[in-house]
């Protein structure tokens, strides 16, 4: 076991500092103005064309932005959950890379499924930690079965595909991001043969490759 979660905390801090700002600059706590014409959601939000035409950034703060209370209060207390159970296990650092890597595997998703649209929101890192914590609790032998998680992913699964407005792009690329880059790390790091930094820096590949995809796609 590691220290403290304090990557955990300090990307909620992150996340809660960039959704006051969006009140500021027009954005309303239910979301009902749609973006309120915030600079911060039509500077920072994923949008293929953007990205298309230099806003490379956009891949990366859009996964800091949120449309509403709701939709950061879920994203906030997943995040609090997952990176609590997550990060003590593997490290901080290790932690951090899986956050990443599902959050621009989830942008390239996004770009592939919806490329037109304004795309917001912490759930396609959430999702690549989801992953990463299922698949890093069956490798140390826990019956993921009673932690609940495969049933919680299960249900926002449906909710990803059931209801208008969810990027599912952005929430299924996030999973299979975050999912690799934990197996690439729990794996390898296990292998007296293979030097520890190889794991780690599989997932950086991991992170890159869905940068230049999105880019590509955008």
């Amino acid at each position: 076991m590691y220290g403290r979660p304090n990557i955990t905390y300090a990307l909620i801090g992150i996340n809660v500092v960039a959704f006051l700002a969006e009140l500021v600059s027009g954005v309303n706590l239910l979301g009902t103005n749609g973006f309120g014409g915030s600079k911060l959601i039509l500077h920072g939000a994923l949008f293929g064309p953007s990205v298309a035409s230099g806003d490379y950034w956009r891949i990366l703060t859009a996964g800091f932005l949120h449309y509403n209370l709701w939709h950061i209060a879920f994203n906030m207390y997943a995040l609090y959950i997952l990176g609590t159970m997550l990060e003590p296990a593997i490290g901080s650092f290790r932690f951090a890379l899986i956050y990443f890597v599902g959050l621009l595997a989830g942008s390239f998703g996004a770009l592939i499924v919806t490329p037109d649209s304004l795309t917001v929101g912490a759930s396609a890192a959430v999702f690549g930690l989801f992953g990463a914590a299922i698949l890093e609790m069956r490798s140390r032998g826990v019956d993921v079965m009673s932690t609940g998680l495969p049933l919680w992913l299960g249900i926002n699964l449906v909710f990803t595909f059931t209801f208008n407005g969810i990027s599912v792009g952005g929430h299924i690329g996030g999973l299979i991001g975050g999912a690799l880059a934990g197996v690439a790390i729990g794996e390898l790091d296990k292998r007296r043969d293979v030097p520890r930094f190889v794991g780690p820096l599989v997932a950086v590949a991991l992170g890159v490759i869905s940068v230049i995809g999105a880019i590509a796609v955008a």
